[in-house]
């Protein structure tokens, strides 16, 4: 078994946070270079920040404006927060996968900056979806499934790396680092980062909405290996944002079921 230091670990979760987000965490330190080969096993725990933030801009919103501009502004705060990193992968995804036809030329397309049409339209029918399914949660629900939905959803699409290999050469990756499969122990421990706030927050009977987000990783992995035989930082990108997606439409399903017994 490979050993745990916990100094090493906390490294690696600060990585992510760097990584992952825009905050100037660099200054708390410096961490070394190795460390952002495991951001991805650490991701979930990165969702506890940005969901957090969520969660309480659109708490904090929601006392003085309408529910639906709160959503709005708990939306642009993670945008803020990461720099749209997330969405500039679906909206790469979107255009690979939506515009090439072979392998080659879907990574030509998604390394490409510009955003096309497929792109476009991908963020908005992301964006609307997610504005339509949280605007219309109970706002108690909704505050809570910020957090774990952010959370969850990451845990899940961080699985990315152990089911499909990198399909870029190290050197192509924009950002110039290949993530390493998780071992056993960093699984379980972003399994924990990834159910923590579901097991404490929310109600038992709305854990089913966490079924849907796997569903739709396996689709995107088969999806993928058919297609690209590999997956890139744009598609981890897309797969948390997809999963978080039938995340909140698990949830909607949850509570329709709960209304109808």
């Amino acid at each position: 078994m490979h050993p745990l230091p916990n100094t090493f670990n906390m490294n690696r979760i600060l990585a992510a946070f760097m990584f992952f987000t825009r905050l100037p965490f660099w200054r708390i330190k410096q961490v070394p270079a190795e460390c952002f080969k495991h951001v991805v096993n650490y991701w979930s725990f990165a969702g506890w920040l940005t969901g957090g933030i969520m969660a309480l801009v659109y708490y904090l919103t929601a006392m003085v404006l309408p529910l639906e501009m709160a959503v709005i502004m708990a939306l642009i705060s993670r945008l803020l927060v990461t720099g749209a990193l997330h969405e500039d992968g679906l909206a790469d995804f979107c255009d690979g996968f939506g515009g090439g036809r072979e392998r080659s030329q879907i990574l030509t397309i998604m390394k490409d900056s510009h955003i096309g049409s497929y792109g476009v339209i991908g963020l908005i029918c992301y964006f609307l979806s997610m504005y339509v399914l949280i605007s219309n949660l109970p706002f108690q629900i909704a505050c809570i499934a910020l957090v774990t939905g952010d959370a969850w959803s990451k845990f899940v699409a961080s699985n990315i790396i152990n089911f499909l290999p990198y399909a870029r050469k190290e050197e192509e990756s924009k950002a110039r680092t290949v993530y390493e499969r998780m071992h056993f122990h960093e699984f379980l421990l972003a399994m924990i980062g990834g159910c923590f706030w579901m097991v404490f927050l929310m109600p038992i009977n709305y854990w089913v909405a966490c079924l849907l987000p796997v569903f739709a990783f396996f689709i995107l992995i088969g999806f993928m290996r058919k297609k690209l035989q590999g997956y890139t930082g744009d598609c981890c990108g897309a797969t948390f944002l997809i999963c978080e997606l039938t995340f909140y439409i698990g949830l909607h399903i949850a509570i329709s079921q709960i209304s109808i017994l």
